[in-house]
């Protein structure tokens, strides 16, 4: 199992199903994959959504339920079972253990037991398969309009990307002006839209299906092609949209808007780092200071890491030592100014880190991303810098 866990249920009580599948839906690191009321249907939906568990009632018809239980263990041995039953008696928990099933559940369903079993699959499954590394997400805000929070996102993924272990997705969730797509040349045939438009039926090959792919390896899911009033999405939902992304992909980079909505504020809950972009002006560096003291009220101060963008300005700027006493806690990284570099990547549509591998400014990009991941302080220095053409990328799940 990954960090997701995908999650099949049968249950023909539709009381007692709803009730399980409420459940389910609190979990953020449990995906309903599908749910079924008969019996005689849900190995075939087994088969096609290949979940990581199966969780099957045996009160709707115990002799058939328990058959099934069989039939799915023998035919998807990689699938766990777990049963839930009013019943308690010892013959039916040995004839269901016999079967095949990994545990056996009381119901009603209740929350602590289920994710004690659930931890008791996810360590065995972590036992026999080697711990899979978690995956990290990664939220940058700016301190201020065109401080540079997009161009850090797609180049800070497409250098977490460089690592071949590594897979990375960037979601812009500037859902209203929004360019990451521009910055990599991209004209996408799905956004974030496609994903809201389709959340009731949502599952892996169709969120696939919603990213694009650039030359660099990195995947974008971007902001929708219209601008809208009201969001596509609700936070609940594009929480569970990220939670699915976390069970393919080792780091999300989330580019969020300054107005911390609803589904900003949704993203950084959920966010292992978040990365504060600023530069060294008294407007900015204010702001930081509020960010932070924002961030703290809610019990997210650990999480954030102050980046400096556009550093080494020289006089125009606030000294480094002056901003260090004024926002009250230590950089976490620092960018260096090279505007001509910059807008020439945004222009040509073409990561600097790509394009401009030996500059200032891809070292810091590659420091920074050494500083989330250790693993990337090893990428291979390219001889010549390599200029992905323009407007090549792939799709996945085609």
């Amino acid at each position: 199992m990954n960090n997701v866990v995908r999650m099949a249920i049968v249950d023909p009580v539709d009381p007692s199903r709803n009730s399980v599948k409420n459940l389910l839906l609190g979990i953020d690191w449990v995906w309903l994959e599908a749910e079924c009321s008969r019996y005689e249907f849900f190995s075939e939906i087994v088969e096609q959504t290949s979940p990581d568990v199966a969780l099957i009632s045996l009160d709707g018809d115990t002799h058939r339920a328990l058959a099934l239980v069989a039939e799915v263990s023998l035919s998807h041995p990689t699938c766990a079972v777990m049963v839930v039953s009013k019943s308690q008696e010892g013959s039916t928990i040995l004839q269901a253990m016999r079967n095949g099933a990994k545990e056996f559940l009381n119901a009603p369903l209740k929350l602590d037991d289920f994710m004690t079993a659930l931890d008791r699959l996810r360590g065995s499954s972590d036992s026999k398969q080697g711990k899979s590394k978690g995956s990290r997400i990664i939220t940058l805000v700016g301190a201020s309009g065109g401080v540079g929070c997009t161009s850090l996102a797609v180049n800070l993924g497409c250098a977490l990307s460089a690592v071949e272990e590594n897979s990375v997705a960037i979601i812009d969730l500037d859902l209203a002006l929004g360019d990451a797509d521009v910055w990599l040349d991209i004209i996408p045939d799905y956004t974030i839209q496609d994903v809201a438009d389709n959340i009731s039926r949502l599952d892996y090959s169709m969120l696939k299906r919603s990213l694009t792919q650039h030359a660099t390896g990195a995947f974008l899911l971007p902001r929708p092609v219209h601008l809208e009033a009201e969001p596509p999405m609700t936070p609940e939902q594009m929480q569970r949209v990220v939670a699915l992304l976390k069970a393919t992909f080792s780091h999300l980079i989330i580019d969020i808007t300054k107005t911390f909505t609803p589904l900003d504020m949704a993203a950084l809950e959920i966010s292992d780092d978040i990365l504060i972009v600023t530069q060294l002006d008294l407007p900015c560096l204010r702001n930081v200071v509020r960010m932070n003291q924002f961030l703290e009220d809610r019990d997210l101060g650990d999480r954030v890491k102050v980046v400096v963008n556009r550093a080494g300005m020289g006089e125009s700027q606030i000294s480094m030592n002056k901003a260090l006493e004024t926002i009250g806690r230590e950089v976490f990284a620092q960018i260096p100014n090279e505007y001509a570099i910059v807008i020439e990547s945004r222009n040509n549509g073409i990561p600097f880190v790509s394009e401009h591998p030996k500059s200032r400014i891809t070292r810091a990009i590659q420091q920074l991303a050494a500083n989330i991941d250790a693993r990337a302080a090893h990428v291979p220095e390219e001889d010549e810098p390599a200029k992905p053409k323009r407007g090549l990328f792939s799709f996945l799940g085609k």
